[in-house]
Formats: structure tokens, C-alpha cells, sequence
């Protein structure tokens, strides 16, 4: 398909105002990595030194650019934990009861004390492993039904109603049936993270690939273009930001819930480790297992859309 490219720009001209002409880059700033110094006749001192002042320097620019976004995120992250103190210090009863609630620093005292335990690491292991098989299954399983939803009626038909029916279920609701659906409490915990990684997934694939320009796909077909073409590079790279928007919200929701289905089990996992805390009343831990949940989940969250950052970069040169 070497016209392919060709057909799906002249398509988009079709159907997009023209854009100004972006200006000329400079050679040196559109050097590839083919063309880099010292890649075809072997790396110097010098080369190393250039190239690690160069990630310094872009390094710094990034800090400069962001600094104000930066220091706003550390004081209102500040703020917050200030409120917190001075709520549980007064003990404030107003509409919310503060009375009984841990002070940050009973929290991070019991939090620097689980560090040194080798059990609460083996929580936050045997968490992130189910995480990562849920959600590897959910991803594979979402993607590849939203896209034979998008592009078939009859699949869209046969599909989407399970879906809709299914969705508004809260994970909790689906922990008694999991016991007995599977044979074992990992797998059934594994289940529940799938699902709740599963529908955000299935349906932010289904809108991209719905919203792909039919004019291109049109253009292509006109060329000879087969249908695995079509799709792989046609509709694909429409629907990626779509999908790359559901693989995050999918990797947020599967946290949530986790920890509906560690309750199921009796030995580990960060979702358990809060369980007990609460079975114990031990109140400072409650709030640990809650802020380990909330970081592993942005820190994830974040990591998927790092990875589809390589798949998006057209993205940037498009603006």
C-alpha cells in the first residue's frame, strides 16, 4: 500500500480548512537518531558529555516551563494535609466528625513502621500482580471488542447489550457471585479487577473507531486497500487516542476494584491490608492501605499513558 499515506492526506485536505505552513525547522533540531554524532562512527568523551548535557539542559526547560504547575500541585498538596492536621488536632465536628480520624502524623509514623516489614510489601506485590492480569486481560479483551463493535452492526447487536446491562453493576455486587462462579479466590479477585478495567476500555475503543472519518476509509478502499490494511492504518491510528483515553480510566477504575475484591481474600493484598485495619480498628493503617491504593494507582495510571505516549506522537507534529 504505498499510495495509502497519499489517499488518506489528500482525504483529509478534503474535509480540513488549510493550515498555516509551520515554520522551516532547523537542521540541528530535526537531527534523527541515524543522523546523531557519534552513532556511525562510535561515541567519544566529548559525544557523552554533549549528550548528557543536552538531556540536563531539555531536563531543565521542562523544570522552567512547568515550575508554576509545579509549585501549585506542592502547596495545594500542602494546604490539604494542613487542613487535615488542623481538623483532627481540634477534633472538628461540623457535618464531618473529625473526632476519631488519624492525624497525618499518626499516619506517617504507621506508615515509616510498615515500611520495615516484609509483609507489606508482599501486600502491595500480590496486589499489583492481579492488577497487571486483570488489566492486561480487560485491555486485550476491550480493544478487540470495541473495535468489531465499531466497524459491525451485526457484532455491535449481538455485544452491546450485555454491556449496557453489565456496566452499572458496582464490583461489590459481583463478589458473592464470583465465589461461585470460580475455583479459586485469586481467580475470582482476578475477575473483579477485569471487570471493572473491562467497560471503560470497551467503550472509549467503540467511540474512536466510530468517530474515524469515513472519507478516509473511503480513500483507501479506492486504492485496493484490504481490510486489515484498513484498519491498521486507517482506523487504528484514528482510534488510538480514544483507546489510550480508556486504557487509563480503565487502569483507575481496576484499582477501585481491587479492593472490593481483596475482601474475598483471607491473606494478602493492599485491598485486604485496609480490610483488616478496619476489622482491627486500627485507624492510622485504614488511611495508610487508602493513600498506598490512591499512589499505586496514579503512579499505573500515569505508566499507560507513558507507554502510548511512542503511539500518539503524530499527535504533536499534526498541531
Amino acid at each position: 500500500m504505498s499510495n495509502l499515506g497519499q489517499a488518506v492526506d489528500v482525504a483529509g485536505e478534503k474535509i480540513c480548512e488549510p493550515a498555516p505552513s509551520a515554520p522551516v525547522q532547523r537542521k540541528e533540531d530535526s537531527v534523527g537518531f541515524a543522523e546523531a554524532p557519534g552513532v556511525s562512527e562510535g561515541l567519544s568523551g566529548g559525544d557523552v558529555l554533549r549528550a548528557v548535557t543536552s538531556g540536563l539542559s531539555h531536563g531543565g526547560a521542562f523544570l522552567r516551563k512547568n515550575v508554576l504547575n509545579i509549585a501549585l500541585s506542592v502547596v495545594s498538596l500542602a494546604t490539604g494535609i494542613l487542613l487535615w492536621h488542623f481538623a483532627t488536632a481540634y477534633k472538628v465536628d461540623f457535618y464531618i466528625n473529625f473526632e476519631n480520624i488519624p492525624s497525618p502524623e499518626k499516619v506517617f509514623t504507621a506508615f515509616w513502621t510498615h515500611l520495615g516489614e516484609t509483609d507489606f510489601y508482599i501486600h502491595i506485590a500480590v496486589s499489583m500482580q492481579r492488577i497487571l492480569i486483570g488489566y492486561i486481560t480487560a485491555a486485550v479483551i476491550g480493544i478487540l471488542a470495541g473495535v468489531l463493535m465499531g466497524r459491525s452492526k451485526l457484532i455491535r447487536s449481538l455485544i452491546y447489550p450485555y454491556i449496557e446491562v453489565l456496566r452499572p453493576i458496582p464490583a461489590v455486587a459481583w463478589i458473592p457471585l464470583a465465589i461461585l462462579m470460580w475455583p479459586t479466590e485469586e481467580a475470582s479477585i482476578i475477575y473483579i479487577t477485569l471487570l471493572g478495567a473491562l467497560f471503560p476500555i470497551v467503550l472509549n475503543t467503540l467511540h474512536g473507531v466510530e468517530q474515524t472519518p469515513e472519507v478516509l476509509v473511503r480513500a483507501a478502499k479506492s486504492l485496493g486497500a484490504s481490510r486489515l490494511q484498513i484498519f491498521w492504518h486507517v482506523i487504528l491510528p484514528a482510534a488510538l487516542p480514544s483507546i489510550a483515553a480508556g486504557l487509563a480510566i480503565g487502569m483507575g477504575v481496576s484499582w477501585f476494584s481491587l479492593l472490593a475484591g481483596e475482601i474475598i481474600s483471607g491473606q494478602y493484598g493492599i485491598g485486604y491490608f485496609t480490610w483488616n485495619a478496619y476489622s482491627l480498628i486500627n485507624y492510622p493503617d485504614i488511611v495508610v492501605g487508602m493513600l498506598v491504593i490512591g499512589g499505586l494507582g496514579t503512579l499505573s495510571t500515569y505508566a499507560v499513558r507513558l507507554a502510548m505516549q511512542p503511539l500518539l506522537a503524530w499527535q504533536k507534529r499534526a498541531r
